[in-house]
């Protein structure tokens, strides 16, 4: 036998024979160079270190080019409304095609009727205006966090903020609001305590550098039992401007949530601005809105910071959409009835037709640190454990959760005419494993929020 047989490494295709091979004939037509050929060469490695057999060398550059070419079409089961690892909010069809239509050429800062250029996002700001008329002016960044760095920064940049301690919050991924607010050169005085802070810790702790009170509504917990809290009509009395961050995107109250605050709300108390986040319960894209008097609000457009935090085009066309939806698919999950959705987990099970899978009562969440602790009840489809990292491997992956020894795919989420595609998913896991009692693989996906 000669050493060319002997040594497998010596069986790996060449990049050129790669190239033209079946699986990488059309990939120069659809990625550019430079990627292909590192999906290639790294395809190449992998076989050189023994990871791959030489005849796999084209599929596995070809699996390499479609992971790395965006990001995967998610079908969410976990019953999350708003899955932060997720993406948060599902946007409304009308916000998918007004994405679409500003992908081109937009008219984002131009006039049609005069040929002049004119204020950025003005149908945007005049959208938001129009869904809350207690505020004068509007500003759309591109985050919540964006949102109350700039609101603090216009308002007391080198000067000081006062805040409860019990809002000291941290907002996700490590970021804390007092290191991004005193990121912005502004200094935070801690009143109060963690459970209790009156309105007379704010007065107490007023100096001739105080230049505004922050109020932040805590996100991802809560805090019972001996507590209290000023109000924002009772700070709007120190004669101070009041940055209320209400934070989860209610820009008018739900009797679904009762305990998140709302924008217009804030502003009829007295808040000088009012900021939340587009991707959550207003079921936008990702974006901070600011909304205040029209001359707070210009204070802050002005601003320098601004023309770095300010959004693109695609978001503010998606978030003037989202707003004049009727529905957005984030309300249309929140407030599905548990008629409606033991209907379509029933409706799964029989597209699944498997003998295993059960419809149990699932309890799903909003998600994205809002209304915590409050259970949405439902209904899931229960499959053997082992299914949950399949599924979420698919084509169409299908993140579901783990509980109690079992996948869950929960309803809340799943679009109807999705069904079939889920569907589909457990019939090819079901073809894949064969003996639905072997061990898992892996365990649930990890979310903050849920």
């Amino acid at each position: 036998m000669s050493a060319e047989s002997e040594d497998p490494r010596r069986r790996i295709p060449r990049t050129d024979t790669l190239l033209a091979s079946p699986l990488l004939a059309g990939a120069l037509a659809r990625h550019a160079r430079d990627h292909v050929l590192a999906a290639v060469h790294d395809a190449q490695d992998r076989a050189r270190a023994g990871q791959v057999a030489p005849d796999a060398v084209a599929a596995t550059a070809a699996a390499l080019l479609t992971e790395r070419a965006a990001p995967s079409g998610v079908l969410n089961a976990t019953g999350v409304v708003l899955h932060t690892n997720l993406g948060r909010a599902r946007l409304a069809p009308a916000a998918v095609d007004a994405v679409v239509t500003a992908a081109g050429s937009t008219d984002v800062e131009l006039d049609l009727r005069t040929g002049t250029r004119t204020r950025r996002g003005r149908r945007t700001v005049d959208a938001l205006l129009r869904a809350v008329p207690e505020a004068g002016g509007a500003l759309v960044v591109n985050n919540g966090a964006a949102a109350l760095a700039l609101a603090a920064v216009a308002l007391a940049g080198g000067r000081e903020v006062l805040v409860s301690r019990g809002e000291m919050v941290e907002i996700g991924d490590g970021f804390r609001i007092p290191e991004l607010v005193e990121a912005t050169g502004v200094r935070l005085v801690e009143v109060g305590t963690t459970n209790r802070t009156r309105l007379g810790d704010y007065a107490a702790a007023l100096t001739d550098r105080t230049a505004a009170i922050l109020k932040v509504h805590p996100s991802n917990f809560r805090v019972e039992g001996f507590t209290s809290e000023a109000t924002v009509s009772e700070l709007a009395t120190l004669g101070l401007p009041v940055v209320a961050d209400t934070g989860s995107g209610l820009l008018r109250p739900d009797p679904l949530l009762p305990d998140e605050p709302d924008a217009a709300a804030a502003l009829r108390a007295g808040a000088a601005v009012a900021t939340c986040s587009g991707d959550k319960l207003l079921g936008g894209p990702q974006a901070g809105i600011v909304l205040g008097p029209a001359e707070v609000v210009e204070r802050l457009r002005r601003h320098p910071l601004h023309r770095a935090l300010r959004a693109d085009k695609l978001t503010l066309a998606a978030l003037a959409a989202t707003l004049q939806a009727p529905r957005t698919p984030t309300y249309e999950d929140l407030h599905a009835p548990s008629s409606t959705l033991r209907e379509r987990a029933e409706r799964l099970r029989t597209l699944v037709d498997l003998p295993t899978a059960e419809v149990v009562p699932s309890a799903g969440r909003v998600g994205g640190g809002s209304a915590p602790g409050l259970d949405l009840p439902g209904w899931a489809l229960r499959l053997p454990e082992p299914y949950a990292a399949r599924l979420r491997r698919g084509r169409t992956p299908v993140v579901g959760r783990v509980e109690g020894g079992h996948t869950l795919l929960d309803v809340r989420c799943l679009p109807d005419d999705r069904l079939d595609v889920v569907a589909a998913a457990v019939r090819a896991v079901v073809a894949e494993l064969g003996d639905a009692d072997r061990p898992a693989e892996a365990s649930e996906l990890g979310e903050g929020a849920r």
